[in-house]
């Protein structure tokens, strides 16, 4: 490489040397979105694959589920873990790691012989893919404070609707792909998206942040909290091992997750620096209520996907490439709705607006039969595409309102462990409802169960009070 060019590169790429004083480093917005794509990407292309891959490997709608809950499960415990990685020793390696194995999880799903192997492969992916959203809301926050500016909502939106973009659009992609290579691509395409993660993340991301005022160092927070965050793990793992599958042989997971909750909590209270400072959460009413908001969003939004793709698949009879393009209006109306909202918060607005429409959505699906016409499919597809454009930026600017500064990297990871128990309980309802295939008596079961939780979503939104107060905190 020419001295020019090395000159150049280090111009174009470099944020440390170059990183404007006061206003968001732009060069960082790029790794940032990439990495916090990996994860919905992959959730959703799976929907327009779990019908292909069942039948090559000859395995049940209930076995295949597996391939949803194993990454949700596997994310639900790694976002919060590694985003309070992230907020005691930076984000540059984390987002380096996860995007590494990223691209390992990819190929191995590629080459699996089976089910078990491909759901391994799933589960890789899930711990991976649980490093860059915590890391770049960390930068944000960082970037905030390097410059005294108030939030950078342009940033906030990229985030949120590249996420949510990704997500409804994930169908669409996984059936072309698998039009065009089988099902086996979904998980290849890991590897070029992991590669250019690792590029950027290495040429981008600055090698040390400073943290913010409030939290101390590393050295000085005596570790990092490894009980806490085992004793987390065994609480969400068997209580969602449970949740997927509940049954009466299984009594004992729930009695561990009662077991691992106690010793967690009492850990956690005593510990100088715990994993997750409960005193701080447990005073935080608009946080949790915000989490709250999220898994309901996300089990209806879910449910959705999942069950709807199955159902046109088998119970429509679409092939994998049909069911992603009938979907594709539902990209393009949360595409519109999210650049159209993006840049004013109204977190309340958007968030009534978002229950509403997913009530209206559940009551079309009540009215699908085998025979319904595919405009039908794409009309229900589009309004559903509303709230996939609203809740989630809605709740992601209020938590960022509500968290403290100083642990922003697991309040985010947090916030994502909520849209991933959204899912599990939305894989688990669509195994339930499906339990003989994804037919029509199923979806509209299916369809109750999301409007009850669409129903619950609006009713907490309006008795927050909290929301009326939320108003931009300056850094």
């Amino acid at each position: 490489m020419t001295a020019a060019l090395r000159d150049w590169l280090q111009r174009r790429i470099t944020p440390a040397r170059h990183r404007p004083p006061d206003r968001f480093d732009r060069r960082l917005i790029a790794p940032m979105v990439l990495g916090s794509v990996l994860n919905p990407v992959n959730s959703s292309m799976i929907a327009v694959a779990l019908v292909p891959i069942g039948r090559a490997l000859g395995a049940s709608p209930a076995e295949t589920a597996w391939l949803v809950s194993g990454l949700y499960l596997a994310t639900a415990v790694g976002q919060p873990v590694i985003g309070r990685l992230v907020d005691l020793y930076g984000p540059r390696r984390l987002y380096l790691a996860g995007t590494a194995m990223v691209g390992v999880a990819g190929l191995l799903g590629a080459l699996s012989p089976n089910l078990g192997a491909l759901v391994a492969a799933r589960v890789l992916l899930g711990f991976g893919t649980s490093a860059a959203y915590p890391a770049a809301m960390h930068l944000t926050r960082s970037e905030t404070e390097r410059t005294g500016q108030s939030s950078p909502a342009g940033v906030l939106t990229a985030l949120a609707v590249s996420a949510q973009t990704v997500a409804v659009v994930g169908p669409t992609l996984g059936g072309l792909l698998i039009g065009v290579g089988g099902w086996r691509t979904i998980f290849l395409v890991n590897v070029p998206l992991s590669l250019a993660c690792l590029v950027l993340g290495a040429l981008r991301l600055p090698k040390a942040v400073k943290p913010t005022p409030a939290e101390p160092p590393a050295s000085a927070s005596r570790g990092v909290d490894l009980v806490g965050m085992a004793l987390f793990t065994a609480l969400l793992v068997s209580l969602m091992l449970f949740l997927m599958r509940p049954r009466a042989t299984d009594w004992y997971l729930p009695v561990l997750a009662l077991v691992a909750g106690t010793a967690f909590v009492r850990r956690e209270l005593r510990v100088p620096a715990p994993f997750i400072d409960l005193r701080v959460l447990g005073g935080n009413g608009p946080m949790l209520t915000t989490f709250l908001r999220q898994f309901l969003s996300y089990t209806t939004a879910y449910a959705f996907l999942y069950g709807f793709t199955q159902w046109m698949e088998e119970g429509r009879g679409l092939h994998a490439a049909g069911a992603g393009l009938v979907l594709l209006p539902l990209s393009l109306s949360g595409l519109v709705v999210s650049g159209v909202t993006g840049r004013r918060e109204a977190v309340r607005g958007k968030l009534v607006v978002g229950g509403l429409v997913q009530i209206a959505g559940c009551l079309v699906l009540l009215t699908m039969n085998s025979t319904s016409a595919i405009w039908l499919l794409a009309g229900v597809g589009a309004l559903m595409g509303v709230p996939q454009g609203l809740n989630g930026l809605a709740n992601q600017n209020a938590l960022y309102r509500q968290a403290d500064p100083a642990r922003m990297g697991s309040a985010a990871g947090l916030l994502r462990t909520f849209t991933y128990l959204g899912a599990m309980a939305a894989s688990a309802a669509d195994a339930a409802f499906f339990t003989h295939g994804a037919d029509t008596g199923g979806l509209h079961h299916l369809a109750l169960f999301m409007l009850a939780g669409a129903v619950l979503l609006l009713a907490v939104t309006l008795i927050d009070r909290s929301l009326r107060d939320l108003t931009p905190r300056k850094a």
